[in-house]
């Protein structure tokens, strides 16, 4: 008799912003699943927003918030109730919607940390809603790293045909540049290394992208290359890591998208961000690194000028969630 196939583990879909398209995105992805993959995922927000949500998509699947472990085809819903609820208004920024965000990411975190979820998969949030709530982080890196104690994170945009991972994000160019250490450049190049290695990938190829133009064309416009880049990528080289650069930003891609790296290490958050975008906007997949938790999330904003209108696309929201399979060592097929 062959033994049983374990089942595949379990997943976390946060709402996000509820003034926002996340809560459909949610309904919509999982409503897409086969029934014994949708009971596999848990939403973690407002069980009364995510059955308002049903009805504006037509989504019609059942709930259960009395068990992570429901019916083949029911939707755990870890509920989470918030203060303010009511004064949520549509499509618009609330303190309420912030707020109900970050406390749907704090409840995500825990069950992440018992291991209840493998993965948490965010809905997007609002900046400017977290910031109205008191909650003065950048986005949900940062409020990540925050909620489990993590000195360095990292942001991973993961496509099908092109990924980079940063050495900066939320910071301005000047930030940028200050931050572009040897020291931060190599442990970029590590974790990335890490990453795909547990996704399977022997070894690695990893392109490090340079600061300036041309890569400061020896120190003729700017020195970063030549006195930090330069330094991590041998230190990299010298831990047996196939990385190679730093590699002028205006070519690096391209050669990356004709298969020759695996992963890009873009210096900064626009050099990583619009080649990704370019290149497969709704299958881009914004994934956390660093953290002792694992996350994926969409790649786009809460969207309020569609919400709740039923015209939310999730197809970004689905390639989370199968990222964040791939994550667990047990993806299911597309």
């Amino acid at each position: 008799m062959n033994a049983p196939t374990a089942a595949p583990a379990r997943l976390g879909i946060t709402l996000g912003d509820p003034s926002g398209i996340g809560p459909e995105i949610a309904v919509k992805a999982l409503a897409s699943l086969p029934p014994a993959e949708r009971s596999r995922i848990a939403i973690v927000g407002n069980v009364d927003l995510v059955r308002r949500a049903d009805g504006v998509v037509g989504a019609g699947l059942a709930y259960d918030t009395a068990t992570l472990d429901p019916a083949p085809g029911v939707v755990p819903v870890v509920h989470v109730a918030t203060d303010g609820i009511d004064t949520l208004q549509d499509g618009k920024l609330t303190p309420a919607g912030g707020e109900a965000a970050y406390r749907y990411i704090e409840r995500a975190v825990q069950l992440a940390q018992t291991g209840d979820i493998a993965v948490i998969v965010t809905a997007p949030l609002n900046k400017g809603a977290l910031h109205a709530a008191g909650h003065h982080f950048d986005g949900h890196t940062e409020l990540l790293a925050t909620l489990t104690d993590t000195k360095q994170s990292w942001m991973l945009l993961a496509g099908p045909k092109l990924s980079a991972l940063h050495v900066s994000t939320h910071v301005s160019l000047k930030g940028a540049t200050e931050r572009a250490t040897t020291q931060r450049v190599l442990d970029t190049i590590r974790t990335g290394h890490r990453h795909y290695v547990g996704l399977g990938v022997a070894r690695p190829r990893i392109a490090v992208a340079g600061l300036n133009p041309h890569c400061g064309e020896g120190g003729i416009f700017g020195t970063e290359e030549v006195e930090r880049i330069d330094a991590a990528v041998a230190a990299a080289q010298a831990e047996g890591i196939d990385a190679r650069g730093p590699i002028p930003g205006d070519t690096v891609f391209h050669r990356a998208l004709r298969g020759e790296f695996d992963l890009v290490i873009a210096q900064y958050h626009d050099q990583g961000h619009i080649p990704t975008k370019l290149i497969a906007f709704d299958e881009t997949v914004n994934v956390t690194l660093g953290l002792p938790i694992r996350r994926t999330s969409v790649d786009h904003g809460t969207a309020f000028d569609i919400a709740w209108t039923g015209k939310a696309d999730a197809t970004n929201m689905l390639a989370a969630i199968r990222y964040a399979q791939k994550m667990t060592g047990r993806a299911v097929a597309a």
